[in-house]
Parts: structure tokens; sequence; C-alpha cells
């Protein structure tokens, strides 16, 4: 979708406060939208679209606090890293081979 907005401009704002059962969310990411509506149709009583922008092509969405999270995920070690490019590549061989 065409919105005239940069990159920079298209955001994702999450807010919410220690009082309000809510998490609150507007974003621009297609990825997170289609997530967001596939669980509020889904999941009504614990989600909901609230608002939309078709010009910028924003969503707004309320959904319980519990039900939304954030993954930390540690950095890979050089080892772990070169590990996973050997098995990555080791697969794609044998996938080759299968194909011949």
């Amino acid at each position: 979708m065409r919105t005239g907005l940069t990159k920079q401009e298209k955001t994702t704002d999450i807010w919410f406060d220690e009082k309000d059962p809510l998490i609150h969310i507007r974003t621009h990411n297609t990825d997170l939208k289609k997530r967001l509506a596939a669980y509020a149709g889904q999941h009504p009583d614990q989600c909901r679209q609230t608002d939309a922008d078709p010009e910028t092509g924003c969503i707004e969405f309320e959904i319980r606090k519990g039900r939304f999270s954030f993954r930390l995920t540690a950095p890979y070690s050089e080892e772990r890293r070169r590990a996973a490019s050997e098995a990555t590549k080791a697969a794609a061989s044998n996938l080759t081979r299968s194909m011949v």
C-alpha cells in the first residue's frame, strides 16, 4: 500500500500503564496488523481493532495484558553462528543431491 509515508514515519507504538488491563497498539507494520487482526477474529473477548486510517495504513488495536509479549533473544556466539551455518550448508547439499 502506498501511503506517502517514509519507512521512518511508519511506526509501531505500544503503550500501557499499570492500572489499565489493556495494551494499546498503533502500527503500520503489515505483518503485525495481520497477526493482530487474525487474533482479534479468533479471540474477540481478548483483542479488538479500535481504529484504522486508510490514508496512512495505520491500524489500532486493544489487547488484554498477558496476551501480548515481547521476546528477548541473546545474540549468537561466533561458535553457534558457525555451527548453524555449517548445518544449513549440509542440509542444502543433501537437498541438492536428493534432487539429482
